[in-house]
C-alpha cells in the first residue's frame, strides 16, 4: 500500500464525495473531511490548519455551489496561495483549459487537475491523489493535450513582427483595412501586406478565404 495520506473532498455530490471516501478509506487512507461547497472548504482547511492538522492533499471539484461555475477552483487556487504545501487535485467533467492555466500558474508542485472519468480508474486516481500529496504533479492526458496546443499557438504569434501583432490587434478590435491604416497612418496597401504575411505566418492558406481573418483573430483573442 502507497503512504498513508490525510485527504479533505469538497463535492458537492453526496453521492460521488461518499464514493471517493470509501474507496481512499478502503485502501488506507484518511478523509479527515468531506464538504459540499468552495466556501466550505476553505473555512475547513483554514479550521485543521489552525489545529496543526493541515491536511496532505485536498480534491476538489471545479464546479460547485452556488453558481456551479468556478467556486471549486477558485477556492483550490485560494488554498495554494495560502497553504503551499498542501496538495491539490481537481476534478472536472471536461478539460476546461482558463481553470487548469490558473491552478498550474506558478508552481507546479503539489498541484494535479484530472477529468471525473479517470475516477473510475481507481489504482491511478489513488496513485494520483498519493503523489500530489507528497508534492508531485498528476495531469489529465487531455489537459496536457489542450495546453501544449495553446503553447503552439503562442508560438506561432511570437513569429509575428511587432507592427503584425499590432494589426492584428486591430482586427480583433473589428476594424477595417483602411480604419487600421489610419489608425497606424500607413497606407492602405501596407495593411494588405501586413495581413498576408499575418496570415501566411498562422497558417492559413487562400482556400480559407474570408474565414482567414475571422480565425487569425480567434487565434490572437485565444493567445
Amino acid at each position: 500500500m502507497a503512504e498513508r495520506v490525510r485527504v479533505v473532498i469538497a463535492e458537492d455530490s453526496v453521492l460521488l464525495r461518499e464514493g471517493l471516501t470509501r474507496l481512499l478509506t478502503d485502501l488506507g487512507h484518511e478523509v479527515v473531511a468531506g464538504v459540499g461547497d468552495g466556501e466550505a472548504l476553505v473555512e475547513t482547511v483554514a479550521g485543521l490548519a489552525g489545529q496543526g492538522a493541515l491536511p496532505d492533499v485536498v480534491v476538489a471539484d471545479v464546479r460547485m455551489p452556488p453558481t456551479h461555475t468556478d467556486e471549486g477552483v477558485r477556492a483550490a487556487v485560494r488554498l495554494r496561495k495560502d497553504y503551499p504545501g498542501l496538495g491539490v487535485l481537481v476534478l472536472s467533467q471536461y478539460v476546461e483549459e482558463q481553470y487548469a492555466t490558473e491552478l498550474l500558474a506558478g508552481s507546479s508542485r503539489g498541484v494535479g487537475y484530472l477529468l471525473k472519468d479517470r475516477v473510475a480508474e481507481v489504482r491511478e486516481f489513488v496513485d494520483a491523489v498519493v503523489r500530489v500529496a507528497g508534492g508531485g504533479t498528476a495531469l489529465d492526458p487531455e489537459v496536457v493535450q489542450q495546453l501544449l496546443g495553446r503553447s503552439r499557438q503562442q508560438d506561432v504569434l511570437a513569429n509575428l513582427t511587432p507592427r503584425e501583432r499590432e494589426v492584428l490587434g486591430l482586427m480583433a478590435e473589428g476594424r477595417t483595412n483602411s480604419a487600421i491604416a489610419k489608425a497606424l497612418v500607413v497606407s492602405d496597401g501596407a495593411v494588405e501586406k501586413h495581413i498576408s504575411n499575418i496570415f501566411l505566418k498562422l497558417g492559413l492558406s487562400p482556400s480559407d478565404g474570408d474565414h482567414r481573418r475571422v480565425l487569425a483573430v480567434l487565434t490572437y483573442l485565444k493567445s
